[in-house]
């Protein structure tokens, strides 16, 4: 098969990253970026010397596949005409705004037989990679993805605009159904939470805590999951996983604390991350994230292969997410529902107005026709 033809659609922050690595993607070719701010394209157009347009329509006839970069509630509407014109998708987390878009995206992949993968990028963090195996029935894990106020990603909140890495994280580890959700949060500069925390119980028995915040001093991304017989941890940002192994004599219980004299608690203590509580660090592979999942989106498009984070996985993280914000929503600060909890559970708010990501004629009635039944 010859070399995919790919777009990149939305280069603001995250889309130039996507668009420069995209460019060395030797199963692909780069033929278009496409933003609607004249300076923002301009300028990864000349760095990376690829023709630039104000709208996806203008080159979607000259495409086999397509990244979507632009902000979360133009997702749907983008993918939704792409997947419709036969184009292979790939869009950046979360999937969309609400469930039922994030539906429609999977139901038109599938009739049309197409790739939809969604950008959760921490699933290939080598770091994570390296864990994952390591994970085996967890019973606690505990998420901490927080950082300073970047500006970006206005239009959602820290639960989709962080705390949904987390989430997808925890739902690939844990292959149980949810069964509760609580929550809180507060909004600090505006109508969407900026930080918030949930506690999430699985049907096996599984609790995980997340916590995430972007109006936070501390800049960290790290998660931790308690198993039977060992403890992980792993950094994201440092690339960096520990491995907290439970020996034999642990588990089986051969070491009864209460009974130790002086001496013997000594030694326990001298012993305790090397023989009883043996620490290993795992080798990581010094590979990019964004480039691992690239290729993986370019090879299942030429192979007609599956990729690791479908659509039905981003759905899936979208659906706790948004039962995440319910209970953010009615939490009581000071016996009231009504205090600065943000985001306020309003009616899924359609995509931002403007010519350059709505529907066409033909895709928007083939839309309504599919909604009908």
């Amino acid at each position: 098969m010859s070399r995919i033809r790919l777009a990149v659609i939305g280069v603001g922050h995250l889309g130039r990253i996507h668009a420069r690595l995209a460019k060395n993607l030797a199963a692909a070719e780069l033929v278009a970026i496409v933003d609607p701010v004249q300076e923002a394209r301009d300028e990864v157009a000349l760095e990376l010397g690829v023709p630039a347009f104000d709208d996806y329509r203008n080159v979607a006839a000259q495409i086999d596949a397509a990244i979507i970069v632009t902000p979360t509630r133009q997702h749907h509407a983008v993918a939704c005409d792409l997947l419709a014109r036969g184009i292979h998708t790939f869009v950046e987390k979360p999937v969309t705004t609400s469930v039922a878009d994030a539906d429609e995206l999977i139901e038109l992949a599938q009739k049309r037989n197409l790739v939809l993968q969604v950008g959760h990028v921490e699933r290939f963090n080598p770091a994570f990679v390296a864990a994952q195996p390591q994970i085996e029935s967890p019973k606690y894990l505990e998420a901490v993805r927080c950082g300073p106020f970047s500006g970006r990603s206005t239009d959602i909140g820290v639960v989709l605009d962080l705390m949904i890495h987390d989430l997808d994280l925890i739902l690939a580890l844990v292959p149980s159904e949810v069964v509760s959700v609580e929550s809180l949060g507060a909004a600090v500069f505006g109508p969407n939470e900026d930080w918030a925390q949930a506690r999430i119980v699985f049907e096996c028995g599984s609790v995980a805590h997340l916590r995430a915040s972007r109006v936070s001093q501390v800049q960290q991304r790290s998660l931790e999951a308690w198993c039977p017989d060992r403890h992980v941890r792993i950094d994201f940002a440092a690339r960096k996983t520990v491995v907290t192994q439970h020996s034999r004599q642990v588990q089986t219980g051969q070491i009864d604390v209460q009974q130790l004299t002086a001496n013997e608690r000594a030694s326990l203590q001298a012993r305790l991350f090397t023989e009883l509580l043996p620490v290993t660090e795992l080798p990581v592979e010094d590979v990019n994230a964004i480039a691992q999942e690239q290729q993986e989106f370019v090879t299942a498009v030429r192979t007609g292969g599956t990729v690791r984070v479908c659509g039905r996985a981003g759905r899936a993280a979208l659906d706790i997410a948004e039962r995440v914000m319910t209970s953010l929503s009615t939490h009581r600060w000071d016996g009231t529902s009504h205090g600065p909890v943000g985001p306020r559970h309003e009616a899924i708010r359609r995509p931002l107005a403007g010519h350059h990501w709505k529907l066409t004629p033909a895709a928007a009635e083939e839309r309504r026709k599919r909604r009908a039944g």
